[in-house]
């Protein structure tokens, strides 16, 4: 497994989206996956918390170039509770749940968030903006209404399939609606 590979194909799939889509400062940016998957193994078998690490290092510093928040979602052991700073939780009023994430329940990504931010807290659910799922992790549960797949140059990372998704408004009305772009 080529660690600056995947690291690579991590920055440039979040940069990609994030040019596409253009979140407003503020908006929350939601991560979903598996490191079992990156490394070609079924989910949830082979959880690598180094690699984990290393990937949530490296979107932090890209997502704080943006000034966007990230929520990390934790696997199905923790009911895909989600990881973010405090200072997102309370902008949101998110409700804070009790579970520290850990290798056997959380998975990688939620572990090294719960570590890497300045204070961190879970939350149950949220809606989110924009994000990417790497193997297939079902953060789909945690976008806004309308969820909107965005095709990116990267087709995966590692040997997990990569998807992304923006949000839209809903469009309410009828055949006389006008909507904005």
């Amino acid at each position: 497994m080529q660690t600056e590979k995947i690291l690579t194909d991590v920055e440039k799939a979040v940069r990609e989206l994030i040019d596409t889509v253009e979140p407003k400062t503020g908006s929350i940016f939601i991560l979903g996956g598996s490191t079992s998957e990156i490394q070609g193994k079924k989910i949830g078998s082979a959880t690598d918390v180094d690699l984990g690490d290393k990937v949530i290092r490296r979107i932090i510093l890209i997502l704080k170039e943006y000034k966007l928040y990230l929520a990390v979602q934790g696997c199905e052991h923790i009911n895909r509770a989600l990881v973010i700073e405090r200072e997102c939780q309370q902008k949101y009023s998110f409700s804070e749940v009790n579970v520290i994430p850990h290798r056997s329940a959380g998975g990688a990504f939620a572990t090294a968030a719960f570590k890497e931010f300045s204070e961190a807290v879970t939350v149950e659910n949220m809606e989110a903006d924009l994000g990417i799922d790497i193997g297939d992790a079902l953060i789909g549960m945690h976008l806004k209404n309308v969820a909107v797949p965005v095709r990116l140059s990267i087709k995966q990372v590692g040997e997990a399939h990569l998807t992304a998704a923006k949000t839209r408004l809903k469009l309410v009305g009828g055949a006389r609606a006008k909507y904005r772009d």
